[in-house]
Protein backbone atom coordinates (compact mmCIF):
# COMPACT_ATOMS: atom_id res chain seq x y z
CA UNK A 1 0.00 0.00 0.00
CA UNK A 2 1.04 3.63 -0.50
CA UNK A 3 1.17 6.23 2.26
CA UNK A 4 -0.54 9.63 2.41
CA UNK A 5 0.45 12.29 4.94
CA UNK A 6 -2.70 14.13 6.00
CA UNK A 7 -3.82 15.91 9.18
CA UNK A 8 -0.45 15.19 10.80
CA UNK A 9 -0.74 11.41 10.38
CA UNK A 10 0.17 8.80 7.80
CA UNK A 11 -2.63 6.74 6.24
CA UNK A 12 -2.01 3.62 4.20
CA UNK A 13 -4.11 3.51 1.06
CA UNK A 14 -4.56 1.69 -2.22
CA UNK A 15 -6.28 2.79 -5.42
CA UNK A 16 -7.38 0.30 -8.05
CA UNK A 17 -9.44 0.45 -11.23
CA UNK A 18 -10.83 3.29 -13.28
CA UNK A 19 -14.06 5.26 -13.35
CA UNK A 20 -15.93 7.23 -10.74
CA UNK A 21 -14.12 7.05 -7.37
CA UNK A 22 -15.55 4.99 -4.51
CA UNK A 23 -14.03 5.44 -1.04
CA UNK A 24 -14.34 2.34 1.16
CA UNK A 25 -14.27 2.76 4.96
CA UNK A 26 -13.68 -0.40 7.03
CA UNK A 27 -14.36 -1.10 10.74
CA UNK A 28 -12.73 -3.82 12.91
CA UNK A 29 -11.20 -5.66 9.94
CA UNK A 30 -8.73 -3.26 8.36
CA UNK A 31 -8.90 -5.06 5.00
CA UNK A 32 -12.54 -6.13 5.23
CA UNK A 33 -13.43 -4.65 1.84
CA UNK A 34 -10.91 -6.78 -0.07
CA UNK A 35 -13.58 -9.28 -1.24
CA UNK A 36 -15.47 -6.48 -3.00
CA UNK A 37 -12.34 -5.42 -4.87
CA UNK A 38 -12.40 -8.78 -6.65
CA UNK A 39 -15.99 -8.41 -7.82
CA UNK A 40 -16.26 -7.33 -11.50
CA UNK A 41 -19.51 -5.41 -10.88
CA UNK A 42 -17.42 -2.84 -8.98
CA UNK A 43 -13.82 -3.51 -10.01
CA UNK A 44 -14.49 -3.21 -13.74
CA UNK A 45 -16.48 0.03 -13.51
CA UNK A 46 -15.14 2.12 -10.63
CA UNK A 47 -11.95 3.47 -9.12
CA UNK A 48 -11.90 1.81 -5.71
CA UNK A 49 -10.05 3.55 -2.87
CA UNK A 50 -9.46 1.62 0.33
CA UNK A 51 -7.38 2.81 3.25
CA UNK A 52 -6.45 2.02 6.83
CA UNK A 53 -7.88 4.53 9.29
CA UNK A 54 -5.50 6.03 11.82
CA UNK A 55 -4.70 3.42 14.44
CA UNK A 56 -5.19 0.49 12.06
CA UNK A 57 -2.50 -1.73 10.56
CA UNK A 58 0.42 0.44 9.36
CA UNK A 59 -1.34 3.81 9.58
CA UNK A 60 -0.26 6.17 12.37
CA UNK A 61 -1.26 5.15 15.89
CA UNK A 62 -1.88 8.24 18.04
CA UNK A 63 -2.11 8.40 21.83
CA UNK A 64 -5.03 10.79 22.08
CA UNK A 65 -8.65 9.65 21.57
CA UNK A 66 -9.82 9.53 17.96
CA UNK A 67 -13.47 10.39 17.36
CA UNK A 68 -15.75 9.50 14.49
CA UNK A 69 -15.45 13.15 13.46
CA UNK A 70 -11.64 12.83 13.42
CA UNK A 71 -11.87 9.82 11.13
CA UNK A 72 -14.24 11.73 8.83
CA UNK A 73 -11.78 14.62 8.67
CA UNK A 74 -8.99 12.17 7.78
CA UNK A 75 -11.13 10.66 5.01
CA UNK A 76 -11.86 14.12 3.58
CA UNK A 77 -8.17 15.00 3.68
CA UNK A 78 -7.27 11.73 1.94
CA UNK A 79 -9.65 12.53 -0.91
CA UNK A 80 -8.05 15.97 -1.27
CA UNK A 81 -4.60 14.36 -1.21
CA UNK A 82 -5.68 12.06 -4.05
CA UNK A 83 -7.15 14.95 -6.03
CA UNK A 84 -10.69 13.58 -5.74
CA UNK A 85 -13.26 16.37 -5.52
CA UNK A 86 -16.33 14.16 -5.14
CA UNK A 87 -16.65 10.46 -4.47
CA UNK A 88 -19.15 7.76 -3.74
CA UNK A 89 -18.52 6.69 -0.13
CA UNK A 90 -19.25 3.26 1.32
CA UNK A 91 -18.73 2.12 4.90
CA UNK A 92 -19.42 -0.98 6.94
CA UNK A 93 -20.46 -0.98 10.62
CA UNK A 94 -18.36 1.67 12.43
CA UNK A 95 -16.92 2.53 9.03
CA UNK A 96 -20.45 3.45 7.97
CA UNK A 97 -20.56 5.87 10.91
CA UNK A 98 -17.42 7.55 9.54
CA UNK A 99 -19.02 7.66 6.09
CA UNK A 100 -22.19 9.26 7.47
CA UNK A 101 -20.17 11.85 9.40
CA UNK A 102 -18.17 12.59 6.26
CA UNK A 103 -21.44 13.28 4.42
CA UNK A 104 -22.45 15.69 7.20
CA UNK A 105 -19.13 17.49 7.68
CA UNK A 106 -17.92 17.50 4.07
CA UNK A 107 -21.08 17.14 2.04
CA UNK A 108 -19.42 18.66 -1.02
CA UNK A 109 -17.07 15.67 -1.20
CA UNK A 110 -19.75 12.96 -0.99
CA UNK A 111 -21.87 12.12 -4.02
CA UNK A 112 -23.64 9.04 -2.65
CA UNK A 113 -23.51 7.11 0.60
CA UNK A 114 -23.66 3.32 0.95
CA UNK A 115 -24.04 2.02 4.51
CA UNK A 116 -23.52 -1.68 5.10
CA UNK A 117 -25.19 -2.24 8.48
CA UNK A 118 -24.37 1.07 10.14
CA UNK A 119 -23.47 0.62 13.82
CA UNK A 120 -25.38 3.13 15.94
CA UNK A 121 -25.59 2.38 19.66
CA UNK A 122 -28.00 5.24 20.37
CA UNK A 123 -30.99 3.14 19.26
CA UNK A 124 -32.76 1.21 22.07
CA UNK A 125 -31.25 -2.18 21.16
CA UNK A 126 -27.76 -0.69 21.33
CA UNK A 127 -27.61 -1.12 25.10
CA UNK A 128 -28.65 -4.77 24.78
CA UNK A 129 -25.95 -5.40 22.18
CA UNK A 130 -23.25 -3.83 24.37
CA UNK A 131 -24.41 -5.97 27.27
CA UNK A 132 -24.16 -9.08 25.09
CA UNK A 133 -20.63 -8.01 24.14
CA UNK A 134 -19.65 -7.91 27.83
CA UNK A 135 -17.63 -11.16 27.77
CA UNK A 136 -15.53 -9.78 24.89
CA UNK A 137 -14.86 -6.58 26.84
CA UNK A 138 -13.90 -8.62 29.90
CA UNK A 139 -11.48 -10.72 27.84
CA UNK A 140 -9.91 -7.53 26.46
CA UNK A 141 -9.52 -6.12 29.99
CA UNK A 142 -7.51 -9.27 30.81
CA UNK A 143 -5.31 -8.50 27.78
CA UNK A 144 -6.66 -11.59 26.03
CA UNK A 145 -6.83 -9.91 22.64
CA UNK A 146 -7.33 -13.10 20.67
CA UNK A 147 -10.16 -14.27 22.91
CA UNK A 148 -11.79 -10.84 22.89
CA UNK A 149 -11.82 -10.70 19.08
CA UNK A 150 -13.15 -14.24 18.84
CA UNK A 151 -16.02 -13.46 21.21
CA UNK A 152 -16.85 -10.16 19.54
CA UNK A 153 -16.73 -11.40 15.95
CA UNK A 154 -18.79 -14.46 16.87
CA UNK A 155 -21.40 -12.17 18.39
CA UNK A 156 -21.64 -9.79 15.46
CA UNK A 157 -21.50 -12.47 12.78
CA UNK A 158 -23.88 -14.92 14.45
CA UNK A 159 -21.37 -17.69 13.65
CA UNK A 160 -19.49 -20.05 15.94
CA UNK A 161 -15.90 -18.79 16.10
CA UNK A 162 -14.38 -21.66 14.15
CA UNK A 163 -16.76 -21.13 11.24
CA UNK A 164 -16.37 -17.35 11.44
CA UNK A 165 -12.57 -17.53 11.43
CA UNK A 166 -12.55 -20.00 8.54
CA UNK A 167 -14.78 -17.70 6.47
CA UNK A 168 -12.64 -14.66 7.25
CA UNK A 169 -9.42 -16.45 6.34
CA UNK A 170 -10.95 -17.78 3.14
CA UNK A 171 -12.02 -14.33 1.99
CA UNK A 172 -9.36 -12.12 3.62
CA UNK A 173 -6.25 -14.18 4.45
CA UNK A 174 -4.50 -12.86 7.55
CA UNK A 175 -7.53 -10.83 8.65
CA UNK A 176 -7.86 -12.37 12.10
CA UNK A 177 -4.15 -11.99 12.95
CA UNK A 178 -4.26 -8.35 11.90
CA UNK A 179 -7.45 -7.80 13.92
CA UNK A 180 -5.70 -9.16 17.01
CA UNK A 181 -2.82 -6.72 16.41
CA UNK A 182 -5.38 -3.90 16.06
CA UNK A 183 -7.33 -4.92 19.19
CA UNK A 184 -6.13 -1.95 21.26
CA UNK A 185 -7.39 0.41 18.57
CA UNK A 186 -10.71 -1.39 18.22
CA UNK A 187 -11.58 -1.92 21.89
CA UNK A 188 -9.69 1.04 23.36
CA UNK A 189 -10.40 3.73 20.76
CA UNK A 190 -12.94 2.75 18.10
CA UNK A 191 -15.74 1.33 20.25
CA UNK A 192 -15.63 4.16 22.84
CA UNK A 193 -15.74 6.70 20.01
CA UNK A 194 -18.65 4.89 18.39
CA UNK A 195 -20.51 4.73 21.71
CA UNK A 196 -20.10 8.51 22.06
CA UNK A 197 -21.26 9.17 18.49
CA UNK A 198 -24.87 9.99 17.78
CA UNK A 199 -26.83 10.27 14.57
CA UNK A 200 -30.23 11.62 15.55
CA UNK A 201 -33.22 12.29 13.31
CA UNK A 202 -32.16 15.90 12.70
CA UNK A 203 -28.63 14.92 11.67
CA UNK A 204 -29.92 12.09 9.48
CA UNK A 205 -32.35 14.46 7.79
CA UNK A 206 -29.40 16.68 6.86
CA UNK A 207 -27.82 13.92 4.75
CA UNK A 208 -29.15 14.98 1.36
CA UNK A 209 -27.20 12.54 -0.79
CA UNK A 210 -28.79 9.35 -2.14
CA UNK A 211 -28.22 6.59 0.42
CA UNK A 212 -28.18 2.82 0.02
CA UNK A 213 -28.81 0.92 3.26
CA UNK A 214 -27.71 -2.71 2.98
CA UNK A 215 -28.75 -5.34 5.54
CA UNK A 216 -28.12 -9.05 5.98
CA UNK A 217 -31.30 -11.09 6.37
CA UNK A 218 -29.89 -12.99 9.37
CA UNK A 219 -28.36 -10.06 11.23
CA UNK A 220 -28.71 -9.01 14.87
CA UNK A 221 -31.67 -6.91 16.13
CA UNK A 222 -29.33 -3.90 16.54
CA UNK A 223 -28.81 -3.53 12.80
CA UNK A 224 -32.44 -4.28 11.99
CA UNK A 225 -33.43 -1.40 14.26
CA UNK A 226 -30.78 0.90 12.78
CA UNK A 227 -32.07 0.12 9.28
CA UNK A 228 -35.58 1.00 10.44
CA UNK A 229 -34.28 4.30 11.83
CA UNK A 230 -32.54 5.13 8.56
CA UNK A 231 -35.68 4.31 6.62
CA UNK A 232 -37.67 6.75 8.73
CA UNK A 233 -35.06 9.52 8.96
CA UNK A 234 -33.10 9.81 5.72
CA UNK A 235 -34.61 11.96 2.95
CA UNK A 236 -33.33 9.78 0.08
CA UNK A 237 -32.79 6.18 1.12
CA UNK A 238 -32.98 2.93 -0.78
CA UNK A 239 -32.74 -0.48 0.86
CA UNK A 240 -31.34 -3.85 -0.07
CA UNK A 241 -31.36 -7.09 1.92
CA UNK A 242 -28.77 -9.78 1.24
CA UNK A 243 -30.27 -13.22 2.02
CA UNK A 244 -28.55 -15.81 4.19
CA UNK A 245 -25.95 -13.59 5.88
CA UNK A 246 -25.46 -11.48 8.96
CA UNK A 247 -23.23 -8.53 9.83
CA UNK A 248 -20.27 -9.76 7.76
CA UNK A 249 -22.47 -9.63 4.67
CA UNK A 250 -19.92 -8.29 2.17
CA UNK A 251 -17.37 -10.87 3.29
CA UNK A 252 -19.75 -13.82 3.29
CA UNK A 253 -21.50 -12.90 0.02
CA UNK A 254 -19.50 -10.23 -1.80
CA UNK A 255 -21.08 -10.84 -5.22
CA UNK A 256 -24.66 -9.74 -4.41
CA UNK A 257 -23.38 -6.87 -2.25
CA UNK A 258 -21.18 -5.63 -5.10
CA UNK A 259 -24.08 -6.03 -7.52
CA UNK A 260 -26.43 -4.02 -5.33
CA UNK A 261 -23.84 -1.29 -4.89
CA UNK A 262 -23.06 -1.14 -8.62
CA UNK A 263 -26.75 -0.91 -9.49
CA UNK A 264 -27.22 1.91 -6.96
CA UNK A 265 -24.13 3.83 -8.07
CA UNK A 266 -25.06 3.42 -11.71
CA UNK A 267 -28.40 5.10 -11.07
CA UNK A 268 -26.77 7.96 -9.16
CA UNK A 269 -23.67 9.04 -11.12
CA UNK A 270 -21.46 11.81 -9.85
CA UNK A 271 -22.78 15.13 -11.17
CA UNK A 272 -20.83 16.37 -14.17
CA UNK A 273 -19.42 12.95 -15.05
Amino acid sequence: MEVAEVNGVQLEYEVSGFGEPVLLVSPVLADGFLPLLAEPALADRYQLIRYHKRGWSGSTHTHEPVSVEDHAADAAALLIYLGVQRAHVAGHSSGAAVAAQLALDHSEAVSTLTMLELSLFAVPSGATFLEQAGPAFEAYSRRDHEGALALFLSLVSGLEWGACQAELERRVPGATNQAVKDADTFFGVELPALAAWCLGPEQAAAIHQPVLSVLGSDTRPLWVEVARFLRASLPRVEECTIPGVGHLLHIQRPEPVAGAMADFLGRHPIAGD
